[in-house]
């Protein structure tokens, strides 16, 4: 977010699928606290659209509840809300129907009269996927995509369910709608930490110099949860892991790690440096599936003194279900900065701890001085970037312990945002609506890199479909997750890192958790 708030244009905003879950839980809580923050425009208005039986009041009531469950800023006085509450608008329409289209524009040319100018107009698609296509429709007909600097249309993940469902849904997008104008949002890509990765990276000269193959041995992108499939079986069962999470989350994070460092801070040069990565990814093919993607799916378990039911037991899952619940992968960037240097990633449900991190392992040292009674190798020197639960950097090296005798032992220095600026993050849905309205795409993706990161990982798709697992249940849940990982990053000699614990309170420095089969 910026530190001053410059004069923004008279925006509309248009929400698709307004009465649904993702609107009450994530964007208007996000939207509201911009609002406290006078983040948004003097002339604001929100009409939300959907089919359900609301009225401008009781979608007012709805979105209250929402915001006072999930709003970091806690429950909004009575004032503040009625003040907010004034620029919702509802519109009841088949989104099917052509004429919800024409009512929408008549609604949009009246306000722009009401305002005197014409506004920016966003249109934002929290809704399925497969409605995707008809809304698009429907703005173009109605000539709601035609102010190409003004119109901007939303759209939310999964962007299909393999690359030819994406192609036919960028496609439609496209028919209408400039590049210029789709923002696809990637709320990973909105966290604080997510984003100074690049300040870290280019604002810093100390990190740049050795961000490179000759001082990293590698890079392991980690995003666990402890939560299971929870509520969204129907939705998860046509997905699994990999295309929940790596087809879009953890290949953003590897581009932001690994691309070179840009000319100009702008989306464009920024989404080009993004893209280059993509392109020197070095394909798996269908052979070596088995040897660089590992997949697993929880089973019954512990988890915090409590059991739980394995992902087949749960409801709205098929009990012989193929769907992988974790997988881990490895990938090499073919360029002269990353020749030679695995990236892992790794990400599932049910396991130990809730923590998304990346860690950069350095190289060992080149000659060992000390004895071994030191103790050097206790931990290899490591740079952890935080994304969550507490966002934050730390660097793990080796040091002297105080005493007669000479013992190495591993410490850490630890930078924390919340402890740093002393001041709550915005989510990432604040800062991610933000520069939709401020028409800043930086942070959100290309339809050719969504095209690229298909590419990528359809031969595993297809070799994982073709060759249904005969272990799962193959880990239980809270524990690391199958074996086959293991096996997958100990083919070159290593182990996978240990996510980093927050810091205990009181100032007692924190550790690492103890992997199971962790070297």
């Amino acid at each position: 977010m910026e530190p001053n708030h410059p004069q923004q244009q008279p925006t509309v905003f248009v929400l698709f699928g307004a009465g649904g879950d993702l609107s009450w839980r994530l964007i208007l809580p996000a939207l509201f606290n911009l609002y406290l923050d006078k983040y948004l425009p003097e002339q604001w208005l929100l009409i939300g659209v959907d089919r359900q039986d609301y009225d401008q009041h009781s979608l007012a009531q709805h979105y209250r509840e929402g915001i006072q469950q999930y709003s970091r800023r806690g429950i909004p006085d009575d004032k503040t809300w009625q003040s907010f509450s004034q620029a919702l608008r509802y519109q009841q329409a088949d989104i099917t129907d052509p004429t919800s289209y024409t009512q929408l524009a008549k609604a949009l040319v009246e306000q722009d009269k009401t305002w005197h100018g014409k506004a920016e107009r966003v249109f934002y698609l929290a809704t399925p996927p497969f409605l995707f296509a008809d809304i698009a429709k429907g703005l173009g007909e109605a000539n709601l995509a035609k102010a190409r600097q003004r119109a901007r249309i939303v759209v939310e993940k999964p962007l299909g369910h393999d690359l030819e469902s994406f192609r036919g849904i960028n496609q439609a997008l496209n028919h209408y709608f400039q590049e210029s104008q789709i923002y696809r949002i990637d709320h990973f890509l909105g966290k604080e930490t997510v984003q100074n990765i690049l300040a870290l990276r280019f604002a810093n000269p100390i990190f740049e110099p050795i961000w490179n193959r000759r001082y990293i041995d590698h890079i392991a992108i980690t995003v666990a949860e402890t939560l299971g499939v929870e509520h969204r079986a129907n939705y998860y069962e046509g997905a699994g892991a990999l295309r929940d999470m790596v087809q879009n989350h953890l290949l953003q994070l590897l581009c932001l790690v690994a691309m070179e460092p840009p000319v100009v801070f702008d989306a464009h040069d920024l989404r080009d440096r993004r893209m280059d990565v993509m392109h020197a990814i070095r394909p798996i093919s269908a052979e070596e599936v088995q040897r660089y993607a590992a997949r697993g799916q929880y089973g019954a378990g512990w988890m915090n003194g409590t059991q739980v039911p394995a992902y087949r037991e749960e409801k709205g899952v098929a009990p012989d279900s193929n769907t992988e619940t974790y997988c881990a992968l490895e990938f090499h960037v073919d360029n002269w900065r990353w020749q030679g240097v695995p990236f892992y990633l790794r990400t599932g449900k049910r396991l130990p701890v809730e923590a998304s991190e990346i860690s950069i392992r350095f190289q060992d040292i080149p000659h060992q001085a000390f004895p071994t009674s030191a103790g050097l190798n206790a931990q290899p020197a490591q740079l952890v970037i935080r994304l969550q639960p507490e966002e934050g950097i730390v660097l793990k090296f080796m040091a002297k312990q105080p005493g007669p005798h000479l013992v190495l032992r591993p410490v850490e220095m630890r930078f924390s945002y919340q402890e740093a600026f002393q001041a709550t993050s915005p989510t990432a849905y604040e800062t991610l609506l933000w520069d939709i309205m401020k028409g800043d795409a930086t942070l959100f993706t290309r339809a050719d890199q969504v095209e690229a990161a298909w590419r990528l990982l359809m031969p595993i798709l297809e070799v994982w479909e073709a060759n249904p697992a005969t272990d799962f249940p193959n880990y239980r849940a809270g524990t690391w997750g199958p074996e086959a990982a293991e096996v997958l990053i100990a083919h070159s000699g290593r182990s996978w890192l240990a996510p980093t614990l927050p810091e205990p309170k009181g100032g007692a420095p924190g550790k690492s958790t103890h992997h199971p089969r962790s070297a």
